[in-house]
């Protein structure tokens, strides 16, 4: 925990508890509210796609204001931007139009893409070099304590009080985040050098390029292709798995998505004090190969059992590897790219992973009656399986260097 003496980061891990929290209330408290509206499952859908489109749309915007702008100032901005444009929803909460859930939540998304890159690239400025690995554990951290506190916030409060409580609460929340971002932060190491105002395409571009360049960064794109189209069949197949294979209910979907985060939980603590000085490479080889191993079990088991305590546990089981794989992506990421760069590169990431994950859906919506649900789950497993391996092959060869960061004195 030693990433949290320092006040900067500690002030940070809190405002994005804050900031994780209320976009989980929104991400389980709208789609249920459009589906009790509409009792359609194909808009209840479309709300779901709405929260990636904006990822991918606005990449090279919001690499590039991460990387021209002060980041601390662009994440107290966003806050505070969520919670205005979700006030229309008090007006659908009191009777009016559900399309305008649709407008709120491309909206909420596209701001969204923007707080991404500037937090993950503020980090390492907040904390010492060799620090990086367990800061982002402790942030692995808030993203399952926050999944579990704002998605059972959301429901609670949409099942008792309806939409209207939801979003009061919410924008309660998002107030705490947005104070806790107003005053500067002292930094461990130097602010990113302010470059030249290039125009914004040209700036992305650049930053494209760096991606190309580095060699530990094409590794880490071809990590995102595989695993983002591996998540986007997991979407459409865990539903099909748990009602189809599993003979589940819809309870019984939100406590199996549910239970992962427990196991994120614990794997976000072990990143963040005894795995902390692992390398990136490994957490993300090792992490990954457990993942495509356990998802394989879990896909194949119900040929000898369905019985849903097994599922609970190994499912909650599950959510580990996936937080020390996401753990050593993001430290791969934020350690090969150059200070002044690294907005953009870590935008066009999160804008890779969004894309193929709708990718990996819509495949698999199309596939699902030619090949099967036991086929795709298993492939499924297969992508996550293969990108550890390329991972773990890349780094036994040698071929990883990871350039020395000099530590710089602390300032102002």
């Amino acid at each position: 925990m030693k990433p949290l003496r320092e006040p900067a980061f500690a002030r940070l891990w809190i405002a994005a508890f804050f900031s994780e929290t209320a976009e989980w209330m929104l991400q389980i408290a709208l789609p249920v509210f459009v589906f009790q509206a509409t009792g359609s499952a194909a808009t209840t859908a479309l709300s779901i796609v709405l929260g990636l489109v904006p990822a991918v749309l606005l990449s090279p915007v919001a690499g590039v204001i991460a990387d021209r702008w002060n980041r601390r100032l662009v994440l107290c901005v966003v806050c505070a931007g969520q919670a205005f444009v979700a006030l229309p929803l008090l007006f659908v909460a009191s009777g009016g139009p559900v399309f305008v859930i649709y407008g709120v939540m491309a909206a909420q998304a596209g701001l969204a893409s923007l707080f991404e890159p500037a937090r993950n690239a503020l980090v390492p400025e907040l904390v010492a070099p060799g620090e990086l690995i367990g800061a982002n554990g402790l942030m692995s951290i808030n993203g399952s304590v926050a999944r579990l506190a704002g998605g059972w916030a959301g429901g609670l409060l949409l099942g008792f009080g309806g939409l209207g409580w939801v979003v009061v609460a919410y924008l309660g929340v998002l107030v705490i985040g947005s104070a806790l971002l107003a005053r500067p932060f002292p930094r461990v190491a130097a602010p990113k050098p302010a470059g030249p105002h290039e125009p914004v395409l040209r700036a992305w571009i650049d930053g494209l390029r760096e991606i190309g360049r580095e060699g530990r960064l094409r590794l880490a794109g071809v990590v995102v292709v595989l695993t983002s189209l591996a998540q986007g069949m997991f979407l459409v197949l865990f539903v099909v798995f748990v009602l189809d294979i599993l003979d589940g209910t819809e309870g019984d979907v939100g406590l199996l998505r549910g239970v992962q985060a427990l196991g994120g939980l614990a794997a976000g603590f072990a990143v963040a004090t005894v795995a902390r000085k692992v390398a990136p490479a490994a957490l993300l080889g090792w992490g990954g190969l457990a993942l495509g191993l356990l998802s394989a079990v879990i896909w194949n088991l119900p040929a000898f059992t369905v019985s849903l305590g097994v599922f609970i546990g190994l499912f909650g089981l599950v959510g580990a590897p996936g937080v020390l794989a996401g753990s050593g992506l993001l430290s791969l990421v934020q350690t090969a790219a150059s200070r002044e760069r690294s907005g953009r590169v870590l935008s066009t990431v999160f804008a890779g992973t969004a894309g193929f994950t709708a990718l990996g859906a819509l495949l698999t919506g199309g596939l699902l009656d030619v090949l099967g649900t036991g086929v795709l789950l298993n492939v499924q497993a297969g992508l996550h399986t293969v990108s550890a391996l390329v991972v773990l092959g890349v780094s036994a060869s040698g071929k990883l260097r990871r350039d020395p960061i000099p530590a710089v004195p602390r300032s102002g």
